[in-house]
This record gives structure tokens, C-alpha cells and sequence, in this order.
């Protein structure tokens, strides 16, 4: 049997996008990239040069060890990249202090110097316990009045307020508590998931926020225009250059947000997804996930999808105001078709009039000549003859002759009409 070209590709794709087994306690790290077309070869370059493990090395995925003790895992996405880093050997007191080994820094500084812009980049400071976590805590110096605290995954907890510090990065701290280790893993990337596809997401919200004003201006226009195309005065090329410069605005709205929108709509999706897969259980006197997720993350989401919502409205009214425009237009031009039609008529019918009317000057005038020639013949015979009365006879041919030239007229119109046709 042959294999399907994609076979193992898509056996392959089902792999993918895991992380290894993490060790506790750990730091991990992870920047999310937004690479643009032109620097993905250098990026690909940079990567390559890595170390990696056979099994997950592949165009979009690529994972083995940087150095000693310091995993990474590389993942190419459709709108950028994004790498984590492993870190093993440290303890809570090395944690909470932040001094970092040599070769932590050298890993972080190479990361730090692939292209593309950081959408997030997040310090993951994972410990064994409640109690080891209380160590790390006070160095990270949490807003208390912003802390994001929940237990998820059972008895897994995390800690964060979810603000940059001062050296660009995100903070977490996330206590297994006897969590099974490869789970901890999982939900712990989940956990990571659903912070990166929310920022992705929100890359939507200053898109909506920017075309609003603009479907304002439309739906302004919109409702004028309406009221024009009702006023029976307005001119309809007027009308309908108004409604084509306004069609093309709605186009450009569409264009500018559509793909935005589109994907602020597919990452909310995701977070929904990671949101319910985390299982969060909520602690007495700490805001959870969930309400952090519903207290600014849905509204924007909302904005987004009312923002494509509004374009869409919009583009069926100007729709629907072109589409009875145009009927107006094409009832205006029938009306003066059927004008043009009945004046081409009467046209018609007063020319055939004439017509007539000319025929029968014709017949009489050709009569009178025809009977004028008879005059003179019957007149020169009226020597020859004795006693013919050539009056008496030219009276008497009138009739006959104005018969026979009316009969004559009439044929040669029949025939000149039958050539016609």
C-alpha cells in the first residue's frame, strides 16, 4: 500500500505542541512572537541551529535542549512564533531571589534576539507547594488589590495580577500540590495558552475601537440617503454616485477589520475552550480566571463581534437602499419608455392622416390633369364629329376617371407596401 503524501504530517501534527514533563521546582519562559513574512528565514536560520530531538523537529515545531538543564520548545503559528524555555535545577530560594545562573541569562539574551515583536513573554515560576509559593510571592511584588489567585486542575493553584514588570515580563507563580506531574504539565500549558490566544485576541479591540467612528459617519450617510431617495426631486445620478462612494467606504471598513475580527473571534474561542479545560475553582478573598476573563476580556470580545456585526448591517442596507434605488431608476425609465412610446404613436397616427389626406389630394390632382387631357381630345373631336357634344361627354367621365385614378393609387401603394415588407 502507498501512503498518502500527508499522511505522516498529519499522524505527526497530533504530536505536536507539547510540552516536555516539568520538573519541580522550575522556571519556564516563553515569549510570543509576531514575525512578519520577510523575517521568517532569519528566523528559521536561528532555530535551525539548535539542537533537536528527532521526534519533534519539523517546519512549524521544533524542541530539544539548549543547554544543560534548559529545554526549549519552538512553535511556528499563522501569525507568528513563539518559544519556551525549560529551566531545571533551581530551587524556591534561588527563585525568589531572581539570581539567575550565567547560562539562564545566555539563553534568555539569545531568545531575545530573534526577529519579530513580543505579543507576551511570561515567567512561570513553578514550585512544589502553597508554602513554597509564599517564598517566591513577596519578590514579585504583586499588585494585592489586582491578584488573580484560583486553584485549577484540581489542587494545582496559580498566582499572578497579570501586569508587566519592569523587565518587560509577565509573572506567574504556580504550585503543583501533588498534582500528578505529566497533568500538571498539561494544564499548566493550557494555563500559558489561554493568557497568549487572550492577547491575541485583544489585538482586535484597537481595530474595532478605530472602525467604530467610521460605521458612525456610514450610518449617518446611510439615513440621509435613505430620506434622498425618498424625495421624489432628488436627482437619481446624484442619488446614485452618493451610494456607490458610500458602498466603497463600507468596502474598505470591511477590509480593514474583517481579518482582525475574524480572528479576535477564533482565539476568544480557544480561551473559552482553555477556560473550561483548566477547570478553575475559586478562593475566598481572590478574584479568579473566570472573573478576570469576564471583567475585560469578554467585553472587548463583544465590542469585536459588534463591530462586525454593525459592518454587516450596514452593508445590507446600503444593499437594500441601492436595490430600491435602482427600482425607482428603472420605474422612472420605464415611465418615460411608455410616454415615448405613446407620443411615437400619436405620431404615428397623425402621420398616416397626413398620409391620407395627401392621397386624396393626389387622386383629385391627378384627375384633374387626367381629365384635362380628355378635355382637349374631346374637344378636338367635336370638329370632326358632327353633333358630339363634348362638354356633355367630359362631365360624363369625371366620375369614372376619378374612380379609375383612385384604383390605380390605391394598387401602387399595396405593391410599394408588399416590397417593403
Amino acid at each position: 500500500m502507498i501512503d498518502h503524501e500527508l499522511r505522516r504530517q498529519v499522524v505527526g501534527e497530533m504530536h505536536l505542541r507539547r510540552w516536555p514533563v516539568l520538573q519541580v521546582p522550575s522556571l519556564v519562559i516563553q515569549w510570543v512572537l509576531i514575525v512578519e513574512d520577510d523575517e521568517r528565514e532569519v528566523e528559521a536560520e536561528q532555530i535551525a541551529r539548535l539542537p533537536a530531538e528527532a521526534s519533534a523537529s519539523s517546519p512549524s515545531h521544533r524542541a530539544g535542549e539548549f543547554a544543560p538543564q534548559i529545554a526549549y520548545a519552538w512553535e511556528r503559528h499563522s501569525e507568528g512564533s513563539s518559544l519556551a524555555l525549560f529551566i531545571d535545577g533551581i530551587d524556591e530560594a534561588t527563585l525568589a531571589s531572581g539570581e539567575l545562573p550565567e547560562l539562564v541569562h545566555e539563553a534568555i539574551a539569545w531568545a531575545e534576539s530573534l526577529p519579530g515583536k513580543v505579543m507576551r513573554a511570561t515567567q512561570i515560576f513553578v514550585v512544589s507547594s502553597d508554602a513554597s509559593a509564599e517564598q517566591v510571592l513577596p519578590s514579585l511584588q504583586f499588585n494585592r488589590a489586582e491578584l488573580i489567585s484560583c486553584n485549577f486542575g484540581g489542587s494545582a493553584r496559580m498566582w499572578g495580577d497579570f501586569r508587566l514588570k519592569q523587565d518587560g515580563f509577565g509573572k506567574l507563580v504556580v504550585a503543583a500540590n501533588n498534582t500528578d506531574i505529566r497533568d500538571f504539565t498539561r494544564y499548566l500549558q493550557r494555563l500559558q495558552d489561554l493568557g497568549n490566544y487572550r492577547n491575541k485576541a485583544l489585538m482586535g479591540l484597537p481595530t474595532a475601537q478605530k472602525a467604530w467612528p467610521r460605521l458612525d459617519r456610514v450610518g449617518q450617510r446611510l439615513a440621509e440617503l435613505a430620506d434622498n431617495v425618498a424625495d421624489e426631486s432628488s436627482r437619481d445620478d446624484k442619488l446614485m454616485e452618493e451610494l456607490s462612494s458610500l458602498s466603497l467606504e463600507l468596502n474598505s471598513i470591511a477590509n480593514a477589520v474583517d481579518y482582525r475580527m475574524s480572528a479576535t473571534a477564533a482565539y476568544a474561542q480557544l480561551v473559552r475552550d482553555r477556560l473550561e479545560e483548566l477547570r478553575v475553582e475559586r478562593i475566598d478573598g481572590f478574584a479568579s480566571l473566570v472573573d478576570f476573563t469576564q471583567r475585560r476580556f469578554l467585553p472587548a470580545v463583544r465590542t469585536c463581534a459588534a463591530v462586525t456585526e454593525r459592518e454587516r448591517r450596514q452593508s445590507e442596507r446600503a444593499s437594500e437602499l441601492a436595490s430600491l434605488l435602482r427600482a425607482r431608476i428603472e420605474t422612472r425609465i420605464e415611465n418615460q419608455n411608455a410616454e415615448l412610446l405613446r407620443s411615437m404613436d400619436r405620431s404615428a397616427r397623425m402621420q398616416l392622416r397626413l398620409q391620407q389626406l395627401v392621397e386624396g389630394l393626389s387622386v383629385v390632382a391627378l384627375s384633374y390633369y387626367l381629365l384635362g387631357l380628355l378635355g382637349y381630345l374631346l374637344k378636338g373631336s367635336s370638329h370632326v364629329i358632327p353633333g358630339m357634344d363634348a362638354e356633355l361627354l367630359l362631365a360624363a367621365l369625371v366620375i369614372p376617371v376619378v374612380a379609375i385614378v383612385w384604383g390605380v393609387v390605391r394598387l401602387l401603394k399595396k405593391r410599394l407596401l408588399k416590397d417593403g415588407s
